[in-house]
């Protein structure tokens, strides 16, 4: 009986796995093939024709991977329903294993302890003698394999629970998942429509506005790497008025905001990891917004309610445009232009000349290995 429970739970698994594998594999081989041909457009985005095909793939690529997500959801339902299922007749074949063993430890606990000897006086001939003697030992055997069988049961049942249990928190993934790339596609979406109107579908407006944007990079770059002029200015306190946002546009930024950056050993980080919680409103396009409480005790640089309009790494812009690889610190704006000192240390005053002059605020955090740049304004 337990080889029976053992190869069948086998057998439904493979049943599972190989009809859930037939499903995804010819939607997997597509998204292969478009993420290989989005590569090949990513190197070629020099025209806004090619940036359009590249926009296009993508969000063909990211509907492919919905269409995906939602099957990978369909068939993890079924395997946790099949589960159920099959803990269900796990759970009713233990509770009837269990009740026939207590009833034999009843019987067993009931009938006077034997003994050779006892089983020797009892018995009027040597045959009889040997037979009950066989009887006994049958019923232990019998006892032991009920035993073993019940305890296999038990274990079973558990293993499929666990089983179950990490096939919800599967699923839970896939639907976080689904909303992720639902919200791409929204974006995506949006962006293709920005940028046509932004550039009028006009190649000159698009080759303007791709060399302004790889302009910032590269000023931002050199920035980080410490290749910006800089001169000190003062010593400052946590919450000091050190800047404030320049008010319009500046050197290839289309309209205000901070672009907020945290070293550490020269090494950019996450300012998500150093800012604690407050009022925001998300319009990045779908960045996420994700803090660490174990580190997060920095006011914010600007006062709040925070509009956030870029995260930091492989952001939204990033990933539509592909006009660059990652996003070294975040985009905001606040309910004035003022900028505040995160902690205490000495200020300076930066520039970085490519084409224009753009302007920033350098804060060394005293006594720390720890720099924050305030880029898109003026210092004070």
């Amino acid at each position: 009986m337990v080889k029976r429970i053992i190869i069948f739970v086998v057998l439904f698994f493979l049943v599972i796995f190989s009809v859930n594998a037939q499903d995804t594999s010819d939607l997997q081989k597509k998204i292969s093939e478009y993420q290989a041909k989005l590569q090949q457009l990513k190197q070629q985005k020099s025209t806004l024709s090619s940036q359009i095909q590249y926009m296009d793939t993508q969000v063909y690529l990211t509907t492919l991977q919905i269409n995906e997500t939602e099957q990978k959801i369909t068939n993890t339902g079924k395997e946790i329903e099949l589960l159920g299922s099959r803990i269900d007749g796990l759970d009713q074949s233990l509770d009837y294993l269990s009740k026939q063993l207590i009833k034999r430890i009843v019987v067993g606990y009931k009938k006077k302890p034997f003994t050779i000897f006892s089983l020797l006086f009892e018995n009027n001939s040597a045959n009889d003698f040997l037979n009950q003697v066989k009887y006994q030992k049958t019923a232990q055997t019998n006892n032991q394999k009920l035993l073993y069988t019940v305890q296999e049961t038990k274990s079973n049942a558990e293993e499929q629970k666990k089983l179950r249990e990490e096939k919800k928190a599967e699923l839970d993934q896939l639907n976080i998942n689904l909303e992720q790339q639902k919200i791409d596609l929204s974006n995506q979406k949006i962006t293709k429509q920005r940028i046509l109107a932004d550039t009028q579908n006009d190649e000159r407006t698009y080759q303007s506005l791709l060399a302004r944007a790889q302009a910032e990079y590269a000023a931002i770059q050199g920035i980080v790497a410490g290749a910006g002029t800089e001169t000190q200015i003062r010593e400052v306190k946590r919450g000091d008025l050190i800047a404030s946002v320049i008010p319009n546009a500046s050197c290839n930024s289309s309209g205000p905001h901070l672009h907020f950056i945290v070293q550490e050993g020269g090494t950019v980080q996450n300012p998500f990891d150093y800012l604690k919680s407050v009022d925001y409103v998300n319009d990045s396009g779908g960045d996420p917004w994700t803090q660490n409480a174990s580190k997060a005790n920095w006011d914010w640089p600007i006062s709040p309610t925070i509009e956030f309009h870029q995260g930091y790494g492989v952001t939204w812009f990033v990933r539509a445009y592909g006009w660059y690889n990652f996003h070294n610190g975040i985009d905001i704006s606040g309910s004035s232009n003022n900028v505040y000192a995160v902690v205490d240390g000495t200020l300076y005053r930066g520039s970085y000349a490519v084409g224009c002059t753009l302007s920033y605020a350098k804060l060394v955090h005293k006594d720390s290995n720890v720099a924050t740049l305030y880029l898109h304004t003026y210092p004070q």
